[in-house]
């Protein structure tokens, strides 16, 4: 094989991995980027819930000293 052959296979190769690696990168930058989306609504989630469990303890809704029926 001549040294312009051996250059350039090793150039299809380098090609062919850069190519691999940025589809690698993607991928990752779309899972990462759902993984955001899903942590997001996660949180507003959490907000909504400590708001509703406020809302429950300062109005009496069944939490805090009440004491169960059984009493």
């Amino acid at each position: 094989m001549s040294d312009v052959e051996n250059a350039a296979a090793r150039l299809q190769d380098l090609e062919s991995r850069l190519a691999h690696q940025e589809q690698a990168l993607h991928d990752l930058s779309e899972t990462t980027r759902a993984q955001w989306d899903e942590i997001d609504t996660l949180k507003r989630q959490v907000v909504r819930l400590q708001d509703r469990i406020a809302e429950l303890e300062q109005g009496g809704g069944g939490l805090g000293d009440e004491r169960p029926p059984h009493y």
